[in-house]
């Protein structure tokens, strides 16, 4: 897996550990059971005027860390989410903003399975580009099954409510569940702040490594609002 500083985040839910940083690869491995993928790529592709990312990306395929770990952007408009409810899957969660840990450039996520964090780094809810991202524990040798356990779940046309700290529930609807190895997630997708508004769900899936301690792949579910 390589560090922060190489230029990529990958939002893994690795069981009881914390999401660890990997790198963009250019081949994509989408799995049998994938659906959506192409409405999902549709999504990030930025507007002919809107030039590079907000992110500051000096090429394709990397997703720096916008600011250090630790502070929050400047940016006192944006609306983090608090709370996340997924009546397809039985999930209401509460949300927690989570960063990058800049001694092990891992992407943390509140301890406990039941709770999910939202990169706080990325665009909040009332954002009208980029993906708000959500990630979260499938589950735990020491805590049972996590929040999205059953994200793999959801399929194209399922709802969910994210609440922001504003008070305001905001409706979205599922078009894409994709799996990929997590190596060769494609990151700067999923974590780009221009293109379409959306919300991005991601987990852990796919065959678990015992000796490890991992899951062999990602789950990412894509959401619009409306």
């Amino acid at each position: 897996m390589s560090k922060v500083n190489r230029g990529a985040l990958a939002a893994v839910a690795a069981g009881a550990t914390a999401l660890a940083v990997a790198a963009v690869l250019a081949v994509v491995s989408r799995p049998d059971g994938s659906v959506g993928a192409d409405q999902a790529a549709a999504l990030a592709e930025p507007s002919p005027s809107a030039g590079a990312s907000s992110l500051g990306a000096s090429s394709a395929g990397s997703t720096p860390v916008p600011v250090a770990p630790g502070a929050l952007p400047g940016d006192t408009g944006t609306v983090p989410p608090v709370r996340l409810r997924i009546p397809a899957i039985d999930v209401t969660a509460r949300v927690d903003p989570v960063g990058v840990d800049r001694r092990t450039g891992e992407f943390d996520v509140p301890p406990s399975v039941d709770q999910v964090g939202w990169y706080r780094y990325g665009p909040g809810l009332a954002a009208e580009t980029g993906s708000v991202v959500i990630a979260g524990h499938v589950d735990s040798a020491e805590q049972g099954r996590g929040a999205f356990y059953r994200l793999r779940d959801l399929a194209p046309g399922d709802t969910l409510t994210a609440t922001g700290d504003d008070g305001i529930e905001r409706t979205y609807r599922v078009v894409a569940r994709e799996e990929y190895d997590k190596t060769k997630i494609p990151l700067a997708r999923y974590f780009a702040r221009d293109g379409r508004p959306r919300l991005t769900l991601i987990t852990c899936g796919g065959p678990f490594d015992a000796e490890a301690r991992r899951y062999r792949d990602n789950i990412v579910v894509t959401a619009v609002p409306l």
